[in-house]
């Protein structure tokens, strides 16, 4: 993992947002597995063949070894690292946000990070200022998970769910929107303000698969549903935001954003994500093989009818 500064020529894929220290007992704060949407993503995309460039903030004392050795890393001073416990229950997940970490501005991002093929944005406790999206190079492809700009905690740290107050800023900076049905609360109504502006929207929907809407000069919006596989589910903390990672994972790697082609990428998402759940944390990404992810992506091509390569 490299920690130096990274170049204008070596950013291939940008990853933007806190890490987190997700607990292994909520009751015990030296025990977690680092976490956040950049440490999912980047071991995601790693596993693609990609460089993943990170911006985070994270203490001195944070384990960092879950990032993939291809990882350029840069990380700005803190004196917390964001704490998250995620409980499972039969009525759905429950959330608790301790010591959010400070936000990430636009002086934080380097002249030469504002040019990358690809840059994902993705808060975990709205610490991404919406100026951040509007300062990329016109060619740069700007994803965004926007869970953390859609969640609010209480005094006990109990995090619920919140309107995306600043969405008309963020999102006309955007070309694709990558949420989960929960973001939204099950309410498919609320992607209307998505439509307006972003051309491509993927929503996850858990054990039901992924759903892809281009929009098409005309406003017509095109529709995909690509359905689950069955997996043994051990831990699905982090499977969108590995989604996401293998999602621009694999357009960074084809460089080809037609609708067609977004339709592989959610295929090759939806596979990287399946591993997550396998394990607690990224551990069963750290030691996937290609092969392993080649196979995967079949099983779930055989559940359409798409064509699809992947490099080996």
């Amino acid at each position: 993992m490299n920690t130096t500064r990274a170049s204008a020529s070596a950013v291939d894929i940008l990853l933007i947002g806190n890490v987190t220290r997700d607990l292994v007992d909520e009751r015990d704060l030296s025990r977690y597995r680092l976490g956040g949407t950049v440490t999912f993503a980047a071991v995601g995309a790693d596993r693609l063949g990609r460089r993943p460039t990170v911006l985070t903030r994270a203490t001195p004392d944070t384990d960092l070894s879950a990032f993939p050795a291809s990882t350029q890393l840069i990380v700005l001073p803190t004196a917390t690292t964001t704490t998250f416990a995620n409980l499972y229950t039969p009525q759905g997940r429950v959330q608790y946000c301790y010591t959010p970490a400070p936000p990430i501005g636009v002086d934080d991002i380097f002249f030469d990070l504002r040019h990358p093929d690809m840059v994902l944005l993705g808060p975990i406790a709205n610490e991404i200022d919406e100026e951040v999206a509007r300062i990329f190079a016109a060619e740069t492809l700007v994803a965004a998970v926007p869970q953390g700009w859609m969640r609010r905690w209480d005094a006990d740290g109990r995090v619920h769910a919140r309107h995306w107050e600043n969405a008309g800023q963020i999102l006309p900076h955007l070309d694709v929107l990558i949420l989960s049905l929960e973001d939204i609360d099950y309410e498919w109504e609320r992607l209307a303000p998505a439509f307006e502006h972003v051309p491509l929207v993927v929503v996850t929907e858990y054990r039901e698969g992924s759903t892809v809407f281009h929009r098409q000069p005309d406003g017509r919006i095109l529709e995909a549903k690509i359905p689950p596989r069955p997996a043994v589910e051990v831990d699905p903390t982090g499977a969108g935001d590995t989604f996401a990672g293998g999602f621009i994972g694999y357009l960074a790697q084809s460089q080809n954003i037609s609708f067609e082609n977004m339709k592989r990428a959610v295929i090759v998402g939806s596979a990287m994500a399946s591993f997550t759940c396998e394990r607690f944390g990224p551990e069963r990404l750290l030691d996937v093989t290609r092969e392993e992810i080649n196979e995967r992506i079949e099983q779930f091509v055989a559940l359409t009818d798409f064509e699809i390569y992947v490099e080996d």
